[in-house]
This record gives structure tokens, sequence and C-alpha cells, in this order.
């Protein structure tokens, strides 16, 4: 593989993952991946494929019945996402304990 497949193929996955949003319980097919960027089917696999084998992407049964899958994001992109959400939660209650410190020094002078 050449930087530039390897390129492409990590653009492609970062592509899929970004289209997964908001697609969490329900997923997309592979198709509907397909179609939203643009790409072939078969490209979509192979990366669906990575990413399922580490993790970010889980396969869930389609519920409208028959023998298809779509795909969703996995509990641990999920995992990630909450993460740094929980990173900025303690940096804001620093700031605040900093400013709340802050004020209370200059109210003493």
């Amino acid at each position: 593989m050449n930087d530039k497949t390897r390129v492409s193929a990590a653009v492609r996955a970062l592509r899929i993952l970004k289209v997964l949003k908001g697609h969490t319980n329900y997923g997309l097919s592979n198709q509907e991946i397909a179609t939203a960027i643009n790409d072939t089917p078969v490209n979509v696999s192979r990366a669906l494929t990575t990413l399922i084998e580490e993790g970010l992407v889980d396969q869930v049964h389609d519920n409208g019945g028959g023998s298809h899958y779509k795909f969703a994001l996995s509990i641990q992109m999920l995992q990630i996402a909450h993460s740094c959400m929980a990173e900025d939660e303690r940096l804001i209650a620093r700031l605040e304990e900093k400013r709340h410190r802050i004020r209370a020094g200059s109210q003493n002078n």
C-alpha cells in the first residue's frame, strides 16, 4: 500500500465516522454510507471492516427484516467522545473555582 492509498483509506474511514454521527441507534447501510461520502460500496466495505476490527464501528441488524446489516458508531467510539466531554467539564470546573477564588480575594482588599 503506497502513501496515497493509505491517506485515501484513512480519509475514507474518517468520513464514514463523520457520516455515522447521529445514526447510533439504527445505523446506516453500506449503500447509504457510500452515497453520503460519494464513494463505492466496495471501498466503504473495506473501510468498515477496518473500523469494526478497531472497535470504532458496530454492525447492527437492520430492523426492516432480512439479513441486511447496518453500521453505527460503537460504544468504544461513544466512550471516546464522552471522555472528551468529561475532560472539558473538569476544565470548566477548575476555571470556575479559580474565578471564584480570584473574586473572593479581590473583595478582601
